[in-house]
């Protein structure tokens, strides 16, 4: 249904149409409030029982009509058993109703602060004056339901509110969640957010099958077979009905079963506890409500049943079904700072994030702190449920997927206009041919539109709906799953195919190739060791072995180390042991991680070398013990790897040390600007681009020591601070093979002639490593790739040159992006290479500053 006209001005008064943004899904809607005029709606039946149904399709193909002649608009707060037209950024019209719920409750208890909606912005061409402020009990919520998301209609502002952005108030102080909600609170959010549960409704088959034959070219199909049946074309007119009744069948029986495959995935439901008016109570999950505290340990569960910040305890989880990746997340409790942040503004930052636990994704093990006063060990505060959650955008984005402007179809619709005009152009010929012979009247218009049948075929729909269930049935088999058929049809259109370099073009798992550690008395890489045991003595080669064994964010779980795959065979190289800190260890003053004062551990992790026995946890910590012979680290903090800095780094305490030493892993690329120069060895290029461009993966380790740091200080310190003023130690060497199939697959698209590019956050030498290996790039081209000659990436008249991989001395023009001549004193023939093929690398700083910066056709030469 889409809208046509242009729109008449609002009435004045309070407001009748608010734009809403909907911030995740980068898209915004327009409601506008309309009341049906009951003479109007009885003449409109009128007309389309004299129309033989004609004016129900004209309406039902532009509501906006339909509105027009029916309803008119009205202010949100008039309204009272009135519609809702929600218009989307693609110009369609959905319809929604009015609903009204009795709410015998305070206005302040369902539109908080976190959903206000009175500012100006948000009126679309009216507004009037604000009434006064609510006082007393609403009485009634009126509420609209809009592709499984509620919006509230404040009374106050007269405009609609999104529940999906409401935040408690009380949201700030731990202490204030310690009492769970009242039961006449719980009632309260059961009105206004409903159960707990993504539940897709499933329509009946009645309703799909008119959905499906009210399309308007069904409606011309069967105006056809009508046609054809009067001029005695039976068989022809039998075969169209067929193919339409087989495709229209098949059609609905695969949105069936689509639906009842997404009602499968997407329902969940568990038993949880929750702390209500004071006690431990079992209930449904079902029944959650944001602000609910729930017991995380008992009963066990397999997956979180809402979106939760962790309150107390730890946690570790697999969210492979938000990300994709199945490596393992830590989670930590939540900061009260952090939780006054989220409360204020609704982001989940990536700080806030390592205390999020989102709704489905699978729990992998949680422990809790200390327990206390008979209260839980892990505690969890609901903040969004049902299709508010993260899992529920996640079904919504499936079930309302963004229509795609393909030039395909746009191409599809002009040429079946162009017919239909051509049809038209020879209705108006043989017609006046037909009436200076003096054809009857009957006969003129039979001639006529069995002509329009003839040139716009009207069994193209059905044709190509059959063809679709037939590939996506065949796609099945091989495991291939499509949610929105049309796209079968624009899938031999793909020109181009993306991956990602890790996982997908290669294994998923990596192997260590050796470390080189640094020689310090000659300034230079000392020599490949494949094994942890041939490393030789020395303080930096002992601060290396170091960083290897603690420089991670692995867990233990049920005697399994799990985490990044890179991580475990780093930590496995080392063949050191690992031991995790354990809880009910003495809780340091003002910690904001604890719930009923129970502690937090003090030591993250515990890392020994192979034949070491152990000691009290807290012996790690102190500066001289009777153990002193015994060599153990303990991880005090951890800095999480963030894409944006491309490096983790960790603070470690040795025993029997009066310091601690932080250890830092990343790219290579990133040491630069975070080590002393002067710790690297003179080989340092070199030999990284020996590495990089044979394909391995290269991490770089850097360290240092600080003496008299605190385990409070270390708390407080600064990433920024941590990460700086460093001594670079050593490279360690990962090869990461190619998967089997992969050069294959690539033979076989390119042989399509589908271009393939790779997206890859490894680096540049590596990745053409591997693009020449797999065929992306031919072994005999060359490969450019563009470094900053003058200025950076922050600096708007920065320059680049653009020089071969393999040799430097091959340039490209900075603006063409065409091969330069070679100089003078080349020996080769590489001057060839005018008019060889030849690829790009580009680095994200790079392609960040070229698409602010650079020329656009610069730039369209880049992306293709």
């Amino acid at each position: 249904m889409t809208s046509g006209a242009s729109t008449p001005p609002p009435p004045p008064g309070p407001p009748s149409r608010q734009t809403v943004a909907l911030v995740d899904e980068d898209m915004s809607l327009k409601f506008t409030g309309f009341e049906i005029v009951r003479w109007k709606a009885l003449v409109w039946r009128i007309g389309t029982i004299a129309s033989l149904g004609s004016l129900a399709l004209v309406g039902h193909w532009s509501p906006k009509l339909w509105l027009r002649w029916v309803a008119r608009e009205r202010a949100f707060k008039d309204l009272e058993d009135g519609l809702i037209v929600v218009e989307t950024p693609f110009r369609t019209l959905i319809l929604e109703f009015l609903r009204t719920l009795d709410y015998p409750y305070p206005a302040s208890t369902a539109f908080t602060p976190s959903i206000a909606v009175s500012t100006p912005s948000q009126l679309n061409g009216n507004g009037g004056s604000s009434p006064r402020p609510l006082s007393g009990d609403l009485g009634v919520l009126k509420m609209v339901e809009h592709r499984y998301t509620r919006y509230l209609l404040d009374p106050k502002s007269g405009l609609f509110a999104s529940i999906r952005d409401w935040r408690d108030p009380a949201w700030t102080k731990l202490p204030l969640l310690k009492a769970g909600l009242t039961t006449e609170t719980r009632s309260q959010r059961h009105t206004v957010f409903g159960k707990n549960v993504v539940d897709v409704e499933a329509k009946s088959t009645l309703a799909l099958l008119v959905e499906e034959v009210l399309h308007p070219f069904y409606i011309f199909q069967i105006a056809s077979i009508i046609l054809w049946s009067i001029d005695d074309y039976y068989y022809y007119a039998f075969c169209i009905a067929l193919i339409s009744a087989i495709s229209i069948g098949s059609t609905l029986i695969e949105t069936k079963q689509t639906i009842e495959r997404m009602r499968e995935m997407s329902r969940f439901s568990c038993p949880v506890r929750i702390l209500c008016d004071g006690s431990w109570k079992t209930i449904d999950s079902s029944e959650l409500v944001p602000g609910d505290i729930v017991d995380l340990i008992n009963p066990p569960l397999a997956l979180f049943p809402a979106d939760m910040v962790l309150l107390s305890g730890d946690a570790i989880v697999n969210e492979s079904m938000l990300t994709g990746e199945s490596v393992p997340v830590s989670k930590i409790p939540i900061r009260e700072e952090q939780l006054g942040r989220f409360n204020e503004n609704g982001e989940i930052d990536a700080d806030i994030a390592k205390s999020f636990l989102y709704s489905a994704t699978k729990v992998v093990r949680i422990r809790g702190d200390a327990p206390g006063a008979g209260q839980p060990q892990a505690l969890g505060l609901v903040v969004r449920i049902g299709f508010n959650t993260t899992k529920g955008s996640l079904v919504r984005s499936m079930l309302f997927p963004k229509p795609m402007g393909f030039k395909f179809y746009r191409d599809s619709m002009r040429f079946i206009i162009f017919l239909a005009g051509l049809a038209g152009l020879g209705f108006m010929a043989s017609a006046v041919q037909f009436v200076e012979l003096g054809v009857k009247w009957h006969t003129i218009v039979l001639r006529a539109l069995d002509l329009i049948t003839v040139v716009v075929p009207p069994a193209l729909p059905a044709t190509l709906s059959i063809g679709t269930s037939f590939a996506i049935s065949r796609l099945r088999k091989a495991n291939i799953f499509c949610i929105s058929p049309n796209r079968v049809n624009v899938g031999g259109k793909v020109n181009v195919v993306c991956f990602d370099k890790t996982g997908t073009l290669t294994e998923e798992g990596l192997d260590v190739l050796g470390v080189r550690c640094l020689d310090r008395s000659s300034d230079r890489f000392g020599e490949m060791y494949s094994d942890v045991h041939d490393l030789p003595s020395g303080p930096g080669k002992a601060q290396f072995l170091y960083a290897l064994a603690t420089c991670h964010s692995l867990k233990l779980v049920d005697g399994q180390i799990i985490g990044d795959p890179l991580d475990a065979k780093m930590f496995e190289f080392t063949k050191w042991t690992l031991e995790e800190g354990q809880a009910g260890l003495p809780a340091r003053r003002g910690d904001s991680h604890r719930i009923g004062d129970r502690p937090t551990a003090l030591v993250q992790t515990i890392v020994r070398p192979p034949g070491s026995s152990g000691f009290r946890l807290e012996d790690a910590l102190k500066a001289g013990t009777r153990h002193a012979h015994f060599l153990e680290l303990g991880v005090i903090r951890t800095f999480e790897f963030v894409s944006a800095l491309r490096r983790m780094s960790v603070i470690v305490k040795r025993l029997k040390s009066t310091s601690m030493e932080i250890y830092v892993k990343g790219a290579p690329e990133v040491m630069v600007d975070i080590c002393d120069p002067d710790s690297f060895p003179q080989d340092y290029a070199n030999l990284l681009g020996y590495y990089t461009k044979r394909g391995y993966r290269v991490i770089a380790i850097a360290g240092k020591s600080v003496e008299g740091l605190s385990w409070l200080k270390a708390q407080r310190m600064k990433r920024e601070q941590a990460e700086s003023n460093l001594r670079f130690l050593g490279l360690i060497i990962f090869e990461n093979k190619l998967k089997p199939d992969t050069t294959s697959a690539i033979h076989v698209l390119r042989a399509a002639h589908i271009t393939c590019r790779m997206v890859t956050g490894d680096n540049p030498r590596t990745a053409v490593s591997v693009a020449r290996e797999c065929g992306i790039v031919s072994q005999s081209a060359h490969v450019f790739y563009p470094t900053f000659i003058a200025g950076n990436a922050q600096t708007r008249e920065a320059k680049l040159e653009w020089s071969s991989v393999d040799d430097e001395s091959l340039k490209l023009d900075d603006y063409s992006l065409k091969p330069l001549a070679p100089p003078l004193h080349h020996t080769t023939d590489s001057i060839d290479i005018l008019y060889q093929d030849y690829a790009i690398v580009v680095s994200g700083d790079v392609f960040r500053w070229m698409l602010n910066n650079a020329p656009l056709e610069t730039l369209q030469r880049v992306s293709w």
